[in-house]
């Protein structure tokens, strides 16, 4: 079987084509024929791109409304391999959108001075491939022997075909003869891929209208019944999806949907970015270093690096955060323009409310860290079609869809708590008060406590029972990266069973691999079309 070809299996961790790509032959009707998106940008595009491929041809309208003096966040430029699929699916080449968005492949992140702990200052996580299937058992066993205090190589680094192909600045596209596809996200120009995903949604017949939104009115069962404009027009739809952002226009502001936040253990709430050049060669990574008060990313694009600082401001002014990103990046004396961003970590109770979804910031954000700002937007908005095409549209359906939403969002915060929670700086109130909140989940804390007795946590996070919504391997690899391991007076001499596997071995496999991938800059200069009925395959959830 061609590994490129079908849905792949990785380390109990299964992809498998999205709901709306296996559309049932005869699919409910639907209870309206008109949609309104209130914003545009990548979410409000992403959205009505999601929703036309499942609802324009059974006749429904979809317009997007958008304001034209609202900008497009844009605070992340990276993503997940997700966004492989949601292209894969509209049929949408990476010829066609990664020149027009200045895009670069995205092999993983490295994490940079999160850890003060001699040989786990530095480590990468990877998008882990089939390839990785060669070399999973032996990352897994050398991390679970050193933490019975085994003397073994137990970072992530040397274990990942990714790792290598980010060191050497290499694409993750292989060599025509090479079976292997490599699992990657992708860097890109946000405002750019929202004009890019509104010229593919105008395409495939979803209308634009601008206009001035200013509020929203209820009807008298409690949904919305219109929104209005400053010029006082009222437009009405049957349902309406709420993509404007932190403002929340529908599901905030018009039906006063709950919201829990995570700020007691996400203290970051702003950044503050700006570009530099682009190098001779051009990085296949995102890079995130921890800085006084926070972290700052690096991430390429054909056309520059953005960089950008995501602090906490009750630790530093914004003043203070510019300075030291500046200063980082040599621009102190440089007229180099700063665009500073609020942020807030949380999420609604409901992000179907009533005839409204919401979907992107409005219905909740957590920090950029590890990119999930566009994953969740294109897995609500997969899930809705789902339920729509299985006719599920009543009160449980709207419950079920709102927890596994909910619980997405749980299981991510506790993974990026993670990086905060095990880091062990010392320099800044930041990181000390990060290292000792106690404020961490019951599912987290069992997690720590298994490991931190020596004990597996692998069948608790296959079952999703903890760890949810991240596969073994990534929390092995942060673990272990960051490294986390029980308090022992000293390694030991690992015994035959422990050493068993040979680092030089593995070190062959991947470095051989690798030879097969060429320079990314390269790559891009020649991305070649994704061959007839080639496909990556992903489950939703």
């Amino acid at each position: 079987m061609h590994a490129r070809a079908v849905t792949a299996t990785l380390f109990n961790h299964t992809y498998r084509p999205p709901a709306a790509a296996t559309l049932a032959a005869s699919p409910a009707p639907l209870p309206f024929r008109r949609v309104a998106i209130v914003g545009g940008g990548t979410a409000g595009w992403m959205s009505a791109l999601t929703l036309a491929r499942t609802l324009s041809a059974r006749g429904v309208e979809i317009t997007l409304l958008e304001s034209p003096t609202v900008g497009i966040i844009g605070v992340g430029e990276g993503s997940t391999p997700w966004l492989r699929g949601f292209f894969d699916a509209l049929g949408i080449e990476e010829a066609e959108w990664m020149p027009a968005c200045h895009a670069t492949y995205k092999c993983g992140i490295t994490f940079d001075g999160w850890s003060t702990r001699p040989g786990f200052e530095r480590y990468f996580h990877p998008f882990a491939s089939m390839l990785d299937n060669l070399t999973m058992t032996q990352f897994i066993h050398n991390v679970e022997a050193r933490v019975a205090g085994a003397d073994l190589e137990a970072g992530p680094d040397r274990f990942f075909i990714a790792a290598r192909l980010a060191a050497g600045r290499r694409a993750p596209k292989p060599a025509e003869n090479f079976p292997f596809d490599i699992w990657h996200g992708y860097h890109f120009d946000a405002a750019l891929l929202g004009q890019f995903l509104q010229r593919q949604a105008e395409a495939r017949g979803v209308r634009h209208r601008q206009c001035h939104l200013t509020h929203a009115s209820i009807d008298e069962r409690g949904n919305i019944a219109a929104v209005h404009t400053r010029e006082g027009e009222a437009i009405a739809a049957d349902f309406y999806v709420d993509c404007s952002g932190f403002a929340g226009l529908l599901i905030d502001q018009a039906l006063h949907t709950p919201y829990v936040s995570f700020s007691g253990n996400l203290y970051n709430d702003a950044a503050v970015a700006m570009p530099t050049p682009m190098e001779a060669t051009i990085p296949s990574e995102t890079v995130a270093t921890a800085l006084r008060h926070g972290w700052a990313w690096k991430i390429p694009l054909t056309s520059r690096f953005g960089n950008g600082y995501v602090y906490s401001s009750r630790y530093c002014t914004a003043d203070q955060a510019e300075f030291e990103l500046r200063e980082r990046l040599g621009l102190l004396d440089a007229d180099v323009e700063a665009r500073h961003l609020q942020m807030k970590c949380g999420r609604v109770t409901q992000h179907w409310h009533g005839n409204c979804v919401a979907i992107g910031l409005s219905q909740g954000f957590i920090e950029p860290l590890e990119a999930t700002a566009l994953l969740f937007v294109q897995q609500t908005a997969a899930a809705f079609c789902a339920c729509l095409e299985r006719g599920e549209l009543g009160p449980e359906a709207r419950a079920t869809f709102n927890a596994r939403v909910n619980e997405h969002f749980e299981g991510t915060r506790d993974y990026i708590v993670t990086h905060y929670k095990t880091n062990s700086r010392t320099d800044t109130e930041y990181w000390r008060d990060n290292a000792a909140n106690r404020d961490v989940s019951d599912p987290l804390k069992k997690l720590y406590a298994l490991w931190m007795a020596g004990k597996s946590i692998a069948a608790g996070v296959r079952e999703q029972a903890i760890g949810k919504g991240y596969p073994v391997f990534s929390w092995y690899s942060i673990m272990a990266g960051m490294g986390i391991f029980p308090d022992r007076a000293g390694l030991r001499a690992p015994t035959a069973a422990e050493a068993r596997y040979s680092m030089a071995e593995i070190d062959d496999l991947l470095e051989r691999s690798a030879a097969n991938f060429r320079d990314h800059r390269a790559v891009l200069a020649d991305i070649p079309r994704r061959r007839q009925g080639e496909a990556l395959q992903i489950y939703l959830w």
